[in-house]
């Protein structure tokens, strides 16, 4: 599984040539061109991907979601068929891979720092391959001497990417590294040390949370992480600088070109015009456009579109939206996340007015983070349907809100799971292959072929482990 390094070039952006990881081997091999990839080269490959990866889950899970619809009828992405997501699947391993050698390389030099954040990207990579599947290769993936390796259990990924976090922030602290981090390697944060740790603690809560199913659910611990976490919009983990175009930026630009993408759910559209809930949510403005009858309406999912094509029927990613606009950013965790995280912690907890005060500042971190206006998002948080005070504040109130403050963020499919996609007016999609809603992914084609004799025999319908 080792890789040769090659080259992604950010002319536009950064002005430099950046060094990533080639996946197939180059049997013409550049004499002057070291081949063990520098760790700043695996550094910039590593953070680009993490960040690309979430893009690359988030759009299988946001038709999953009622984020997006297909604009076809009975399409894939929407009704539940047993599809085949290789590509991800590969994208996430390759990405990890790298990963694993940035962090073996690191700490044979001495460099804590890269082992750190390597350490707090391998969860997030993981993270998503569990929260998919459940049950991965991953102790002994990278052996490049095990052709075929064994499934991890589905838990004891989960228990890998904590400990993950854990030994991360150890390393991230350490004063005695050899190396910094190069700022201009480093996609996510320029080098910025502190804001690695926020990371992790981020991330550590976001997974502590995952299993409030469970017995061992333990809200003083996922507040613990989340108060060393970030305190603002400003400490978000974001990319900002692409090959070419912002990726849901290029989805919106592929739409306006005809090849339909991007197109919005009604489920979600409506939860934001004001038909469900009964206010009008001044998100989505900065989200999408009216349609030519000068209103806002979604695609129901696995019915298929109402018009031709673009004709402005319907909504979609909109050309100037914060989400989806040029160099609109990925998003990988938010501070507006952390208050919502903080906010359900609380309420299990029985402290509802941590968990009031924390939702509304969820509300208000995002609309600031998404440009609202200052009036418009006053006006909003006064709302009776919003501002309804501490001894009002519901479990489903606070996931409404994260639902439309998490747009196009995969975490949301765990969500929705871990609240049984109760939602309001939720529905199964048109047409849609189960009888009831889907709680994982098939395996990967690729994975059949491969690695079948370890491979776990699962139905779509089956729950992934701290979803039951």
């Amino acid at each position: 599984m080792k890789k040769l390094l090659t080259i992604l070039i950010y002319a536009s952006l950064l002005g430099i040539l950046l060094q990533g990881c080639s996946k197939s081997l180059d049997i013409n091999n550049n004499p002057n061109q070291a081949t063990v990839p520098p760790l700043n080269g695996l550094l910039v490959s590593a953070t680009y991907h993490t960040a690309t990866n979430v893009y690359r889950v988030s759009n299988i899970t946001s038709y999953l979601v009622q984020y997006l619809a297909s604009p076809n009828a009975d399409g894939a992405t929407d009704t539940y068929q047993s599809t085949d997501y290789s590509t991800t699947w590969k994208n996430l391993y390759d990405n990890m891979t790298d990963i694993h050698d940035m962090i073996d390389q690191a700490s044979k030099q001495g460099a804590a720092r890269h082992v750190g954040a390597g350490e707090v990207m391998m969860a997030i990579n993981l993270e998503m391959l569990n929260d998919l599947w459940g049950s991965v290769p991953y102790s002994s993936a990278f052996n490049a001497h095990i052709i075929q390796p064994p499934y991890t259990g589905d838990d004891s990924v989960y228990i890998y990417c904590l400990s993950l976090l854990d030994d991360g922030i150890l390393q991230l602290k350490k004063t005695d590294t050899k190396y910094e981090l190069d700022a201009s390697k480093d996609l996510l944060f320029g080098g910025n040390t502190s804001a690695w740790i926020k990371t992790a603690y981020a991330i550590k809560a976001r997974i502590l949370n995952h299993i409030s199913k469970k017995g061992t659910y333990n809200a003083a611990g996922v507040l613990a992480a989340l108060a060393n976490a970030y305190t603002a919009n400003a400490d978000d983990a974001q990319m900002l600088q692409f090959q070419s175009l912002s990726l849901w930026n290029q989805a919106a630009v592929n739409n306006a070109n005809n090849s339909l993408d991007g197109w919005l759910s009604a489920h979600f559209v409506d939860a934001l015009n004001g038909k469900t809930y009964g206010v009008f949510d001044p998100r989505l403005p900065l989200i999408t456009d009216t349609t030519r009858f000068g209103d806002y309406r979604g695609t129901i999912n696995g019915a298929g579109r109402v018009g031709s094509g673009t004709n402005k029927e319907e909504c979609y990613l909109s050309l100037k939206g914060f989400y989806s606009g040029p160099g609109a950013p990925l998003l990988v965790a938010t501070y507006a996340e952390c208050r919502f995280i903080t906010a359900e912690a609380a309420f299990r907890s029985g402290d509802k007015k941590t968990a009031y005060d924390a939702y509304i500042q969820g509300i208000t971190a995002n609309m600031d983070k998404v440009g609202v206006d200052t009036a418009k998002r006053n006006a909003y948080l006064r709302n009776p349907a919003v501002g309804v005070g501490e001894g009002a504040i519901t479990l489903d109130l606070i996931l409404k809100e994260k639902y439309a403050a998490q747009f196009l963020h995969p975490d949301t499919w765990n969500d929705a799971r871990r609240y049984d996609y109760k939602y309001k007016n939720f529905n199964l999609p048109e047409n849609a292959q189960l009888t009831t809603f889907i709680r994982r992914l098939a395996y990967p084609d690729t994975e059949k072929s491969r690695n079948g004799a370890n491979m776990p025999s699962v139905k779509l319908t089956d729950h992934i482990w701290w979803d039951q």
